[in-house]
């Protein structure tokens, strides 16, 4: 008998409360909050990354004012109908992602203009022929006339606001005039206040909020209270108690450990965070991997925004500088999203998150290995300029996790073989302008080889950090994969009799400064690795592998 039979259905796609409930959905419970905002204020903002239930929120927010009781039964929110304050409210919802602005802002206004048509249809509402001519002008009318016919002030939902602003993300004086036009027509909001009983807004950052909200300064912004900081995501507590049978499962037919299935879990999909202490797993990604039982990438592959890899070439970012950054609490406040720091665009993006707070700093990192390994693939394409990242980064994987340390060079020197020449000479010009002594091997040119074979590891999914700390020194590369351990030193050379010479002064420094002792007694081997890469053939020509 398939086992998935008697387990409720996993609700991937589903953002409709009502479908979820009446469709024997999984659904993880996260009511409560949405109770506590209605008790403790009015009108919110909230912003997390694509994929994150944003929609679904929505949805519920609307189920609950719109009075359908008997879909909250043994949520939270089931007592909110008994309260005798309680009465259905008219609701007018707003799904911005579905504007459209690839042709021209008349498009767009009628876009915007037939949402608000089909809620005034909902209500049973004919708006006039000069409110149609204007979608500030609609909106202002509909909420009017909602609250008239209705004798109650409506709840006005708002999702992915920012998505008509985030299609011009790479054309800046487009991006204006959208944001002028959203910014009159977010304002009636605020203007037709006497009418609304309850505004709550999601967008995906925080950057247009500023300028598109500018007329709405009541609004609060929950991106990163504490109290919300896991009303969307899936908490630890809530992955067990809600998905236990399908960690039995999954533990069953992948033969696995039910601990080890946990902490592999873990690994890929947890370490969100928006306050530096709460941390959620990612619920697309989890749901994906129930449903399939295959570690995969299922987030960052189901629609990684193409101006991503524009924004990694237009700054020239390097993947380990954001890992341990620090960051001060109100790093996300850029006006607009041209004027933002890298690691504010992809904290809002949800590629960075806040690993921990340290005084008044924040601390950010990568959340989970399933965003490390896409992120660092995605730098080797765009940075590097290398499309066959994705085979070399599988094989490697492949490789490391059954011990077979002799295929990391072949490997890397695979990806460096692809990597185009433009990028060495705009290296090697580097090299020559910053330094001067002659048959000094610049530290430039070890950084270079270093963050390639770095970021080809984090592709592999492997763990790998840099420059661990020993009692005699610091190793260049520490890696793990199946519990297989590596240490690697990376040097540089010119000529293949000076590579030949540091590829031995490599392994003498790993064993004389201790690099590996702490490893002993592992139940797998430890590998030591000395790399050395010839700029003058572009590739490593010399290498020791040794076991412990």
């Amino acid at each position: 008998m398939d086992t998935k039979a008697r387990l409720p259905k996993l609700p991937i796609g589903i953002q409709t409360f009502e479908k979820l409930r009446e469709s024997g959905y999984l659904y993880v419970d996260k009511t409560k909050y949405l109770i506590d905002l209605i008790d403790s204020g009015s009108a919110y903002f909230l912003s997390r990354p694509r994929r994150f239930g944003k929609s679904l929120t929505i949805s519920t927010f609307d189920a609950l004012f719109s009075g359908k009781r008997g879909l909250f039964a043994g949520l939270a929110a089931e007592e909110f109908f008994g309260r005798p304050e309680y009465k259905a409210r008219p609701v007018v919802k707003l799904d911005m992602s579905g504007v459209v602005t690839d042709k021209g802002d008349e498009t767009m206004d009628n876009s915007i203009i037939l949402q608000i048509v089909s809620n005034a249809r909902r209500h049973s509402i004919q708006l006039s022929d000069m409110a149609l001519k204007n979608p500030s002008t609609a909106l202002r009318e509909l909420l009017e006339l909602v609250a008239v016919e209705s004798g109650t002030r409506a709840a006005v939902l708002v999702d992915e606001y920012d998505k008509p602003v985030l299609d011009f993300f790479d054309v800046p004086e487009k991006a204006a005039v959208v944001r002028n036009t959203l910014g009159n027509f977010y304002a009636q909001i605020k203007l037709a206040d006497e009418y609304v009983h309850f505004v709550f807004i999601t967008g995906i950052t925080k950057f247009s909020k500023m300028g598109v909200f500018s007329a709405m300064n009541n609004l609060k912004d929950i991106s990163m209270v504490d109290r919300y900081a896991t009303i969307l995501g899936y908490t630890e507590e809530e992955l067990l108690s809600c998905f236990g049978e399908y960690i039995d499962d999954t533990a069953g037919q992948l033969k696995e450990n039910r601990e080890k299935i946990i902490e592999q879990i873990r690994d890929y999909y947890d370490g969100f965070s928006f306050n530096g202490e709460h941390r959620v797993y990612n619920p697309f990604s989890t749901l994906n991997f129930f449903f399939d039982m295959k570690f995969r990438n299922y987030w960052f592959d189901s629609a990684t925004p193409s101006f991503l890899v524009e924004y990694v070439k237009q700054h020239d970012l390097e993947i380990d500088a954001f890992r341990g950054r620090k960051a001060s609490e109100n790093f996300t406040s850029a006006t607009e999203i041209e004027n933002a720091s890298p690691e504010s665009f992809l904290f809002q993006s949800g590629y960075l998150t806040i690993r921990e707070k340290d005084d008044n700093l924040l601390i950010l990192d990568y959340p989970n290995m399933e965003v490390l390994s896409s992120v660092a693939n995605l730098f080797l394409y765009g940075k590097f300029g290398l499309p066959e990242s994705v085979v070399a980064a599988g094989n490697l994987e492949k490789a490391l996790e059954k011990g077979q340390a002799e295929e990391l060079p072949r490997i890397y020197n695979s990806l460096l073989a692809s990597l185009p020449y433009d990028v060495y000479e705009r290296e090697e010009r580097q090299y020559s302008e910053e330094w001067s002594i002659k048959d000094h091997i610049p530290h430039r040119a070890e950084s270079f080889y270093h963050a390639i074979l770095f970021t080809l590891l984090w592709s592999s999914r492997i763990h790998t950090i840099a420059e661990n700390h020993s009692y005699w020194g610091r190793s260049d590369i520490e890696a793990e994969k199946n519990g297989y351990r590596y240490v690697i030193e990376m040097k540089v050379a010119d000529g293949p009799e000076a590579a030949a010479k540091a590829a031995g002064e490599a392994m003498t420094q790993i064993r004389g400064k201790g690099y590996a002792d702490k490893y002993t007694g592992m139940e797998k081997p430890v590998t030591l690795i000395g790399l050395v890469a010839d700029r003058t053939e572009r590739r490593v020509t010399e290498y020791r592998i040794e076991t412990l």
